[in-house]
């Protein structure tokens, strides 16, 4: 199996003595296997194991663990493909409410008594190549690889509840995902997902309207 360095590197970081690597289960190959636990480490879209998720919940306990770039450091490389043309420091900075950037694919798994999500803060670097056929957004460059640094942090949820602290305490009711955006000092695409699934998941509940906007209020 072909298997990117960010995701070995977490594997092996997250791995305890006794855990059982890369097992078959239910057609599926489970990257760790430990006891009854089944821990998946996604670094992608979680859109893309959606469906393995679910049917395995149906029989197993399952954990989802995913990485967030609290920091990262950008690598392009020469034409030769391997020596470093340059480094330096991306602005962006991950928070664990960047989370909910990928949980929108499947909110409701949260509630699931056998699903829990394992949330990482790291530092990393990202490896790119020069492609002129692709990505021109970035005018040829392409992510090649993701290498681990270091993990800063880890959140563990295993409820809907635990999610509920990331809504800010001083957020006067009702609000609008405006309104949390600018608490959170964030763009408000993301607060509109973060509402979405809070929302799903029972955490926030609407409260009318403020023109057309939505009005939230946290749920009791």
């Amino acid at each position: 199996m072909s298997e990117k360095p960010l995701h070995a590197a977490l594997k092996h970081w997250y791995a305890q003595s006794g855990d059982h690597f890369e097992v078959p289960v239910d057609g599926f190959v489970i990257d760790i296997v430990r006891g009854d636990l089944l821990i998946e480490v996604q670094t992608r879209s979680f859109s893309s194991i959606r469906r393995k998720l679910k049917q395995l919940l149906g029989k197993h306990r399952v954990r989802l663990v995913y990485p967030i770039a609290r920091e990262k450091w950008i690598i392009k490389l020469a034409n030769d493909g391997h020596s470093r043309k340059s480094r330096r420091k991306s602005p962006k900075r991950g928070a664990w409410e960047h989370v909910f950037e990928e949980l929108v694919s499947f909110p409701r798994m949260l509630a699931d008594p056998n699903f829990s999500l394992e949330v990482l803060l790291i530092q990393e670097e990202e490896i790119r190549c020069h492609d002129g056929s692709r990505a021109w957004r970035r005018r040829g460059w392409v992510t090649h690889e993701r290498r681990l640094l270091r993990v800063l942090d880890r959140w563990l949820v295993e409820t809907p509840d635990d999610l509920a602290p990331l809504v800010p305490a001083e957020l006067e009711e009702p609000f609008t995902t405006s309104d949390l955006a600018k608490a959170l000092a964030r763009p408000r695409r993301l607060a509109q997902q973060m509402a979405y699934c809070l929302r799903e998941l029972g955490i926030l509940a609407p409260a009318g309207k403020r023109g057309n906007a939505i009005l939230y209020m946290r749920a009791s």
